[in-house]
């Protein structure tokens, strides 16, 4: 009976010992700035869609850029997936001499991206993007024949991220565009590379 009793005791310990370790595992959520927090997520992958709206300049005109990545994040941490973007404004590039002419813009390609403390509510994110991009000017009629230009890409950016609802959070940040080497009209590389300001959203389920 001795044995029994001590037996129980030792287990009745072991227990005290290891619920509320596990107790306070269930307590950590993610913060959020609106709502309870994002909870647990006991699944490792997820999914986000991050729309946003960018502002640069090429060869010294404001352009406007409306830019999607979606793909899989592991452990909230890491994500990966592909990119498009694309101007939505008519481009004047100063160093163009025909009149009546705009330049339109394109990007696409896959991305890359680390997210740091993602449980707190305001944490940073740091995006890559990887790609092809294409320039080509058009008429008030569309393309005029001239052709296009197109060129590799890449621009690491740095994302102020806020958690507002545990499947929405809004970010805002910068980043910088390298062009490979290209010519198109009296534009080159230089012309086409600079920074971008973003700001935008991200959808997905995080864990």
């Amino acid at each position: 009976m001795k044995g029994h009793y001590a037996t129980a005791i030792s287990l009745s310990l072991l227990m005290t010992t290891l619920l509320p370790s596990d107790l306070s595992a269930q307590e950590e959520v993610s913060k959020t700035l609106l709502g309870n927090g994002s909870g647990i997520e006991r699944k490792d992958l997820g999914f986000m869609v991050a729309p946003s709206l960018g502002l640069t300049r090429m060869d010294g005109a404001g352009v406007a850029l409306f830019n999607v990545r979606a793909g899989m994040t592991v452990k909230d941490r890491f994500a990966m997936g592909a990119f498009f973007n694309t101007s939505l404004n008519e481009i004047k590039p100063k160093s163009e001499t025909v009149p009546g002419l705009y330049m339109d813009h394109r990007a696409f390609g896959g991305f890359v991206e680390y997210t740091a403390f993602s449980k707190k509510v305001v944490h940073l994110t740091f995006p890559l993007y990887l790609g092809y991009g294409e320039v080509e000017m058009d008429g008030e009629s569309g393309p005029v024949g001239l052709d296009e230009a197109d060129f590799l890409m890449a621009e690491p950016s740095v994302l102020l991220e806020v958690n507002l609802l545990r499947h929405v959070r809004f970010n805002m940040g910068g980043g910088y565009r390298f062009v490979g080497n290209t010519t198109y009209r009296n534009m080159d590389q230089s012309d086409l590379r600079g920074f971008t300001a973003w700001f935008g959203i991200k959808v997905g389920t995080f864990k």
